[in-house]
């Protein structure tokens, strides 16, 4: 039990101290202000009317010791005194607003840490007016205000949690500046674990079956991916007002304002810090699954993961529903993706320290990326990709780790001129369209896969033979396009 106690109070606010008490431990405060120390007592804390600097009237220990009463030269006094008399407590000193540059050395030679409200109210202007951070901030509420109408945040097809949290995010923000918004997507969510996080947390999404009538919107976001028409279906020629995605862009991107930064694990994390700016605190719902979804792509802090996403993960922690967190990280797994991972298995060709693998026909996309996240368990295995065919396309997942490859760059230069691929170092898809190719029947089906087996591991092996072994390279890209474009 953390014990407390508190010297003086008058650059205090009563409702600190309030707050003090109410967490785990106990508090003690003496003061020379009779009167503050009846209030204190009336609302339950342990409070002594006496002089800060007597230590007759201190508590027999304390860990951690707060000076806080007005005058710098009396704190100065105060904390000598109390770090004397408690040599091990953490000493926290008060500088007022009269502080000197000589009491403030003498103190900040005796405390462990120094609290200076001057220096605290400027450092808080300039983050909220004159930080890079804060200019980003400004840019994104500018262009959300312009908006007359409702707003569509557009996920990728079949949305992963890091694409789902950050929606859900910013409408939230979208909120803040007055503005209605659905968060939307095409396709499917099957992944189970994907599943699981709409169900347990009752989240309201709204699926698309074709592009949104003109009049429907006002405006289009992008999260977790940055153009329209590539990994959604909306028309290539959307004008789009927001971007935020943290996965490198192939080609340009263009909205009114963009904000792509793949020096961090996750989408998830970038509107962590937009709601924290804000002082928007996330309800259970959206942080629970802003922090599972910067857990699923930094695979558990383990994978591209960055100082932002641990931040970011601690914001968050308070507020989420932990014993919901677990029922969603461990959902059942249906009965279509363990078959899908019993035929990768089964079909592997391990060519070196790379795995492929042709399930032939699935039901559920998302059952490829949980067979390649298996496969490269596997002894020796440093790059595994799985595809199968679903409604006329064929679906590529692939992970890798070692930093032998940048796996994103390889299925782009592999797949894009024949489909459409993307992604990170260690975690990339593709989606190729079979065309003509899929209208044989059930007599032709071995040899389609036989094709379809020749025409991805073909070009993967192909490309891995050419392919140096480069660093990756960090994106950070914020601008914003005049709102009257």
């Amino acid at each position: 039990m953390v014990r407390r106690l508190v010297l003086g109070c008058g650059g205090l606010e009563g409702s600190f101290i309030e707050t003090l008490a109410d967490r785990p431990g106990s508090v003690v405060v003496v003061t020379d202000r009779k009167g503050r120390a009846e209030d204190f007592r009336a609302d339950g804390v342990a409070a002594t009317a006496g002089d800060p600097n007597d230590p007759t009237n201190y508590p027999e220990y304390a860990d951690v010791v707060i000076v806080g009463g007005d005058s710098t030269d009396e704190n100065r006094d105060v904390a000598r005194t109390a770090r004397g008399h408690f040599p091990d407590a953490s000493l926290v000193v008060y500088l007022g607003t009269d502080a000197s540059e000589s009491s403030r050395a003498d103190i900040e030679r005796i405390a462990d840490e120094t609290i200076d409200p001057t220096r605290l109210v400027a450092d808080r202007i300039y983050d909220a007016v004159g930080s890079s951070h804060s200019e980003r901030l400004n840019r994104l509420m500018r262009v959300l205000r312009s908006l007359d109408g409702r707003l569509a945040v557009v996920m990728h097809d079949n949305p992963d949690p890091d694409a789902i949290a950050s929606g859900l995010a910013l409408q939230a923000i979208a909120k803040r500046a007055n503005v209605e918004s659905d968060v939307c997507y095409f396709g499917d969510i099957s992944h189970q674990e994907n599943r699981a996080l709409v169900n347990l947390l009752d989240l309201n999404l709204r699926v698309l079956d074709g592009a949104p009538e003109p009049d429907e919107y006002a405006g289009f976001a992008l999260v977790d991916h940055s153009r329209p028409g590539v990994n959604d279906r909306l028309p290539t020629d959307t004008t789009i007002d927001i971007v935020v995605d943290h996965h490198p862009p192939r080609a340009p991107v263009e909205a009114r304002y963009v904000d792509l930064r793949s020096g961090v694990g996750a989408t998830s994390t970038l509107l962590t810090e937009y709601l924290r700016r804000l002082g928007i605190v996330p309800d259970t719902q959206v942080a629970t699954a802003l922090l599972f979804g910067i857990q699923v792509d930094t695979n558990d802090f383990t994978r591209e993961v960055s100082t932002a996403d641990f931040e970011a993960a601690a914001y968050l922690f308070p507020h989420v529903d932990t014993d919901l967190l677990a029922r969603v990280e461990t959902p059942s797994m249906t009965s279509d993706t363990m078959e899908t991972l019993a035929r990768s298995i089964a079909n592997r060709d391990v060519r070196g320290e790379v795995l492929t693998s042709n399930v032939g026909d699935i039901r559920e996309r998302d059952a490829l990326a949980q067979a390649a996240d298996y496969l490269l368990g596997m002894d020796g295995v440093d790059v595994s990709v799985v595809y199968g065919l679903m409604d006329g396309t064929v679906y590529v997942s692939g992970r890798a780790h070692g930093g032998r490859v940048d796996l994103g760059e390889m299925f782009r230069d592999a797949l894009s001129p024949i489909g459409s691929a993307g992604g990170h170092a260690d975690m990339a898809g593709a989606q190729i369209p079979l065309g003509i190719l899929d209208d044989v029947g059930d007599d032709s089906r071995e040899s389609l896969a036989t094709i379809v087996t020749d025409i991805v591991a073909g070009r993967l092996f192909e490309t891995l033979e050419h392919a140096p072994s480069t660093p990756r390279l960090d994106v950070d890209v914020t601008f914003e396009y005049p709102l009257d474009k």
